[in-house]
């Protein structure tokens, strides 16, 4: 299992060319409540042409659950001392939710190690209070009864009504809500609470200057198109892509849709 340490941290990453440094790399940062499992299609249908490599963070998956460190400021450090750590001096960063979330402030903070910025279903602005509100209930049932007995009022918030309808697609939910109730009780508090108190940066993302495609899906509830297009319209020359038929996952949901629109922005920044 690989793992490495980084700010006092044990973290899970998985590589899919640890000896190859002449692809270019793409690093993914996943959302609250899962893991590197969110991209195993993405990291399946890229990693014949790219250096794929996925993380969790602290508290989630598999890596520690520390005692601290779980606002989004320490959560970015830990994504730019993993890329120290295994010698990437660039990388396009894909970041879906939290993982947007971090992505954000790495461009922000780092440029120079960013050759793009891939977010989907994310935010640049704080937490919105009803939001607030309905979260920190669940992590008090969280806290009480275990991440088992919320787990279906979490499904969808997660997944678009197109997903979640789909008769045909009952093993997949089964399956992700078996991924959810997984999770550590102690770690999901504690990444939930550094989700729900974390800063805005809306102010900031004027000023980023690498290459941005924004995702959001035509289904999500949690993070909605007009989050998605505040965060276009505030960054200059990005660009913005719906995915039909997602919610709030659409690396899962709809796969190729993401896959296409990733891949055509990148070729095009190739050109």
């Amino acid at each position: 299992m690989p793992m490495i340490q980084i700010n006092d941290a044990n973290i899970y990453y998985e590589d899919s060319a640890p000896n190859d440094n002449h692809k270019p790399v793409i690093v993914f940062a996943h959302g609250l409540l899962w893991s590197t499992k969110l991209y195993a299609k993405q990291v399946a249908y890229f990693k014949e042409n790219y250096r794929c490599i996925c993380f969790d963070f602290r508290g989630q998956g598999q890596s520690e659950v520390t005692d601290s460190g779980y606002d989004m400021d320490t959560l970015a450090s830990d994504a730019i001392a993993l890329i120290d750590k295994l010698n990437i001096k660039k990388c396009h960063f894909v970041g879906l939710s939290m993982g947007g979330f971090v992505g954000q402030r790495v461009a922000i903070k780092h440029p120079e190690r960013l050759n793009s910025l891939i977010l989907l279903e994310t935010s640049a602005d704080p937490e919105a209070p009803e939001n607030a509100k309905k979260y920190n209930k669940l992590i008090m049932a969280i806290q009480w009864l275990g991440v088992k007995m919320v787990s279906k009022k979490i499904m969808p918030i997660m997944f678009g009504q197109t997903f979640l309808a789909d008769k045909s697609r009952k093993a997949e939910y089964k399956k992700w809500k078996a991924n959810l109730e997984a999770n550590n009780k102690k770690g999901i508090v504690k990444a939930t609470r550094g989700v729900i108190d974390r800063q805005g940066v809306y102010e900031q993302i004027s000023e980023i200057t690498t290459p941005t495609l924004v995702m959001v899906g035509y289904e999500d509830v949690a993070t909605p198109y007009q989050k998605a297009e505040r965060i276009h319209f505030a960054i200059e020359g990005s660009k913005l892509v719906v995915i039909d038929r997602a919610g709030h996952t659409s690396t899962i949901e709809e796969p190729l849709q993401v896959n296409q629109a990733i891949e055509q922005f990148l070729q095009a920044l190739a050109k």
